[in-house]
């Protein structure tokens, strides 16, 4: 039997190269005599980086200094593929990188991802695509474009300080973002945008630690950072409202702003491991991640992998952390069966702290009742 296994990350516990290697053993453990094709996927997120790493045999793997949401030291990367460069935001504003106490978007900014930017133009890049998502920040990229070059100006010409909150004070910029004409191309699955109650700070401020007053403020920010913005020769009109816009803390807005376009994550990821002609070869694909939600059937890894495995009738199975979409959500958008590491281990601490045995373990469960 031959199956296709490509998990997103299970965050916070497992990368999705290592759910992939881990399911996959147990799997071979129990049929030995069975094929496994390993295509570990990301939608712009954390492992984007990894992944691409992993899917592209001609890549170079370039490991950038940098620093991290409160300006401690990080380490990013740039995958470097031709003259093509695969930058994930993550890396270096990443949520995960921040301890629960610090989690403020109020004062977190993107610096670090100028960083990476940079290194990847000096390597010789001329397309940047950038990951977004998972972010721990709401500074609508101002601190991308401080790192460029760019920095934001109060109104009586003074740099301020990074984090969202300062943008409220946002007059213009101190120069030119230096990119040396590369193109930009933003991979995400989140469409929101900039401002408003489906924006930036209304939706995905409060899980990095904005209180009620904390999104009026950052939206207010945000307010007037689309403006400054906006003034930019190669922003695209209407910029708060493009799609996107609001992905990784208003991160889309400042690539839009710098003449970028908008694409799928998972759309991407799935055209460079070449997702789709190993579907056509398959006889059942395992999928997964840290949730299978309600979010999940909106464009997420597991909606994209499910759909295209229905529209050419090979069976999905999701393997996941938890599972809290119903059955029938499920099957709507072409899952055959799910299976929780929760349910596994009958408990979310076992799950969360042995998530590669978990995976193994299920993987040696399931294989005899598919592989006959």
């Amino acid at each position: 039997m031959r199956v296709l296994v490509c998990p997103d990350k299970f965050a916070g516990t497992i990368t999705a190269v290592d759910a992939a290697e881990a399911f996959s053993a147990g799997w071979l453990a129990a049929r030995p005599g069975d094929e496994l094709v390993l295509r570990p996927l990301s939608d712009g997120g954390p492992g984007f980086a990894g992944v691409l790493a992993a899917a592209l045999p001609h890549a170079r793997v370039l490991t950038v200094p940098a620093t991290g949401p409160l300006g401690r030291p990080a380490e990013g990367h740039v995958v470097l593929d031709g003259t093509t460069a695969y930058i994930e935001s993550a890396e270096v504003c990443g949520l995960h990188l921040l301890a629960d106490a610090e989690r403020d978007p109020k004062h977190t900014t993107t610096f670090g991802l100028g960083t990476l930017l940079l290194a990847a133009v000096e390597a010789g890049a001329t397309t940047l695509v950038v990951g977004l998502g998972g972010s721990g920040t709401n500074d609508g990229g101002a601190g991308l474009l401080a790192a460029l070059g760019a920095a934001p100006l109060s109104p009586s010409g003074y740099a301020l300080p990074f984090g969202g909150a300062a943008l409220t004070e946002c007059a213009s910029l101190g120069g030119t973002p230096r990119l040396r004409d590369a193109r930009i191309v933003a991979a995400t699955d989140v469409d929101s945008p900039l401002l408003g109650l489906h924006g930036a700070s209304a939706v995905y401020g409060p899980q990095k630690g904005a209180t009620r007053e904390d999104v009026f403020l950052l939206d207010a920010a945000l307010t007037r950072w689309a403006g400054v913005l906006q003034a930019l020769p190669t922003a695209p009109a209407g910029l708060a409202d493009q799609p996107g816009a609001g992905a990784a803390g208003g991160l889309g807005a400042a690539l839009l702003a710098l003449g970028g376009r908008v694409t799928s994550g998972i759309g991407l990821v799935r055209e460079l491991t070449r997702l789709d002609a190993e579907l056509e070869e398959v006889s059942l694909v395992v999928t997964g991640e840290g949730a299978f939600d309600e979010q999940s059937l909106r464009g997420k890894v597991v909606a994209g992998v499910a759909n295209a495995a229905r529209d050419l009738g090979v069976p999905c199975v999701v393997v996941a952390g938890r599972v809290d979409a119903g059955r029938r959500e499920a099957a709507s958008i072409g899952v055959t069966e799910t299976h929780s590491l929760v349910q596994h281990f009958g408990s979310a601490a076992e799950a969360l702290a042995r998530p590669a045995d978990g995976l193994r373990e299920l993987g040696e469960r399931l294989a005899p009742q598919w592989s006959r």
